[in-house]
């Protein structure tokens, strides 16, 4: 008896333990799907039935007249935005209460990996985007063209080389080789040609980051279920080795100096040369209420981690934008000849070659980028966390400090109430005189506000590159095994991805 007693008093408070914050958006008003003991509102997402963009999207789509939804993720309660007014405020107007990322738990265990622009809190991230900011000028970018422009010409010839052969080719895989290619060029000074190297080392390691096994499924899982108990399991550890050695021989190799290549490790190793960062605190501050001073040094493990970023963030995101382009393109023939006739009059101004300036003046081929990115956001959400508590004017809400609130781009970005025939490919939204202003809260691919993405036209430039490399020679078709409606792979996290490739025909064009 004793031990059925005691088996009843463990049950018991298991199940209050995991109900214990369940009357939270209830008490506020909030409306919101019952949650279930342990797992919440996010059963499909641990299951891994849906992705987190996709379990977000069926909430929006299920309260279409509130301006926000109440969520829990296992125990803790989110807030997913409906309102655009209401997103300007989180990421801008009173971003001084939503100034962390809430990826990862706030003061956890010290993981180097996590110490770069995206991830990081606090100072620390406020401390680095004062120095870095310098180092995403538009003379930097242009300066570093010339590895971009190198990188688009082996992307012709690797898709030559499948179209000869009559062959489809996944074009995912392909413009995830481009990307590689690039960033192993404009990011670490080095010549992988991932391109045609099927066994590129470089390549695997972009594979290694997005690519969880089971052990760090389960760990993900784990600090969700049981965010006090796992809060310092370590996400980043088996790549730490990887890239600090990586990261370390390159370093040494140029001697800890700038060697003016103009590439992102000349950038960081020029951020360290002016010295100890210091600033104005954002998470301190002295009794009379302004802001502490603190300092930061520049150190070779910094420069680690931002170099793993501009890896993990350029190589998933572009190649998932510009593919995905490209197979909107393959069905919507009509878009893809408009935009080659732009590139082949813009080329034939610039002697035939790729440049920065011949790709800034292809605005129409950058309409058709963001009308990708429009229907199929790299990152399907913008994630926030609450540093004190907040009220939300517009409703008269307030919510604690610690609480999370998730913008679903994916949702707004196919929302008919701001894109009338959003599943329409229609690049012509984005003509300056077309786009609706009320949207600039609506299109947030690139994020907006202090933490918004800083190489953001170095992607863009990057990405509109690679496009105009492979239609200024080949026009893309759909493939026997195309799929018109690509299905996303629900294990996607950050960043969205296809779940088996975008196959395409590359078809050279006869000039």
């Amino acid at each position: 008896m004793i031990t059925l007693a005691v088996v009843v008093i463990l049950l018991v408070s298991l199940y209050l333990y995991n109900t214990r914050t369940f009357k939270y958006w209830e008490q506020r008003g909030i409306k919101h799907d019952k949650p279930l003991p342990l797992f919440g509102n996010n059963l499909k997402g641990f299951l891994f039935i849906k992705s987190v963009t996709q379990v977000a999207h069926e909430m929006y789509l299920k309260y279409p007249t509130e301006k926000v939804v109440g969520f829990f993720r296992s125990t803790q309660p989110e807030l997913i935005i409906r309102d655009p007014e209401i997103a300007k405020r989180i990421l801008m107007t009173d971003f001084d209460y939503f100034w962390q990322r809430g990826i990862t738990p706030h003061k956890t265990v010290f993981e180097p990996l996590n110490q770069n622009l995206f991830f990081a809190d606090g100072d620390i991230w406020k401390l680095l985007r004062q120095r870095m900011t310098p180092a995403f000028t538009s003379g930097k970018l242009k300066a570093m063209f010339p590895l971009i422009v190198e990188r688009a010409e082996r992307l012709k010839v690797r898709a030559l080389a499948a179209a000869d052969e009559g062959k489809s080719i996944d074009a995912r895989d392909l413009m995830a080789r481009f990307t590689t290619d690039f960033i192993g060029a404009c990011g670490f000074g080095l010549d992988t040609d991932t391109l045609n190297d099927e066994n590129s080392a470089f390549r695997k390691l972009g594979i290694k980051i997005f690519k969880f096994g089971a052990k760090d499924i389960l760990k993900g899982i784990a600090k969700e279920l049981f965010p006090e108990i796992f809060k310092n399991l370590k996400v980043w550890v088996r790549l730490e080795g990887d890239m600090n050695d990586l990261v370390g021989e390159i370093l040494r190799q140029r001697n800890y100096k700038p060697i003016g290549r103009n590439d992102f490790i000349d950038l960081m190793l020029e951020c360290k040369q002016k010295g100890t960062m210091v600033g104005e605190s954002i998470e301190k501050r002295k009794p009379d209420g302004t802001p502490e001073r603190v300092s930061l040094e520049f150190n070779d493990g910094l420069i680690g981690a931002q170099v793993f970023v501009f890896f993990a963030a350029g190589f998933e995101t572009s190649s998932s934008a510009t593919s995905f382009t490209l197979h909107e393109l393959a069905f919507n023939q009509d878009v893809q000849k408009k935009a080659q006739n732009e590139i082949d009059r813009v080329l034939a101004k610039h002697n035939g070659q790729l440049s920065y300036d011949a790709i800034k003046e292809m605005t129409y081929l950058e309409w058709v980028f963001k009308e990708g990115l429009r229907m199929f956001p790299s990152l399907g959400f913008l994630l926030r966390r609450s540093t004190r508590p907040y009220t939300i004017p517009e409703l008269g809400v307030t919510i604690d400090d610690n609480v999370k609130v998730l913008i679903p781009l994916q949702s707004l970005h196919n929302d008919p109430k701001y894109f009338p025939e959003p599943e329409e490919f229609r690049p012509e939204r984005f003509d300056p005189e077309e786009f609706d202003s009320n949207n600039k809260y609506v299109y947030l691919p690139f994020g907006e506000g202090p933490r918004a993405c800083i190489g953001a036209r170095l992607g863009l430039m990057q990405s509109l590159a690679g496009l105009a490399a492979v239609l200024s020679s080949f026009t893309v078709e759909p493939a026997p095994e195309t799929v018109r409606r690509p299905v996303v792979d629900p294990k996607s996290a950050i960043v969205q991805s296809i779940a088996a490739g975008l196959p395409l025909k590359f078809i050279a064009r006869k000039k």
